[in-house]
């Protein structure tokens, strides 16, 4: 019984010599544990040698590299890809664009837009089909882009205008009935002004001539319907 006392009795009354011990002990362990959690937060690379870390920079940079050139010819060959695509859209477009103008051109397809209809009347049977060609051709140097003659005819560059034995007059083989009616699209200013110049259609027709009358009707949208057949060409082939 008194061995117990005596034994805590130095437990709260420690000697000079085991205090010191103890508090040794306690900076110990206090010591071992920060520097445990001192390795656990170290990054990956803290203890690695520096030959080591140049070594592993070289190759990331190695890489780095790789990957940008990689990336720039990727960026060039869709830049290319684009530009192609574009540039064969465009020329697509334009292809399409001017088959359609030739195509009018040509008469192989009706064709609408602004212009003037031109109402001969000839009760005299005085018109010639010289007199139409000219009145056509200064049509033509006006501007017009598409003429059409009493619904029926399409005027295009083959054309013939001529007269029958009985003087009717024909356009490309076809006869033509009095009042004569000319559809030109064009600028309907400009048209009217070219049909009405001194000299012209309008001082011919209604002149001694032809004693006949002449209505110029401007309009927003003409309609032209007749078409004519494309012909192979005998002589002229494309290079």
């Amino acid at each position: 019984m008194r061995e117990r006392r005596d034994l805590l009795s130095a437990f709260f009354r420690p000697s000079k010599g085991q205090l010191i011990a103890g508090v040794a002990l306690f900076v110990t362990a206090l010591l071992i544990t920060w520097t445990l959690r001192s390795q656990a937060d170290t990054p990956e690379f803290a203890n690695a040698r520096q030959a080591d870390l140049i070594q592993l920079l070289d190759s990331v940079t190695v890489e780095s590299r790789r990957l940008e050139a990689d990336l720039r010819e990727l960026e060039a060959t869709r830049d290319e890809l684009l530009s192609g695509a574009d540039r064969a859209e465009a020329a697509r477009d334009d292809a399409e664009n001017r088959l359609e103008q030739l195509e009018i051109i040509a008469g192989i397809t009706p064709a609408h837009g602004p212009g003037i209809r031109i109402t001969i009347h000839d009760p005299a049977a005085n018109m010639t089909s010289e007199l139409l060609l000219n009145a056509i051709e200064e049509l033509r140097d006006a501007g017009a882009e598409v003429i059409e003659l009493n619904d029926t005819v399409r005027v295009v560059m083959r054309t013939a205008f001529t007269a029958d034995d009985a003087g009717q007059l024909l356009a490309g083989g076809v006869p033509l009935s009095e009042p004569y009616v000319i559809d030109a699209i064009g600028d309907p200013v400009t048209l009217e002004a070219g049909a009405r110049f001194r000299g012209g259609l309008v001082s011919e027709v209604e002149g001694a001539r032809v004693g006949g009358s002449v209505t110029i009707e401007q309009a927003d949208d003409i309609e032209i319907l007749s078409t004519v057949a494309p012909s192979d060409n005998e002589f002229a082939r494309p290079r």
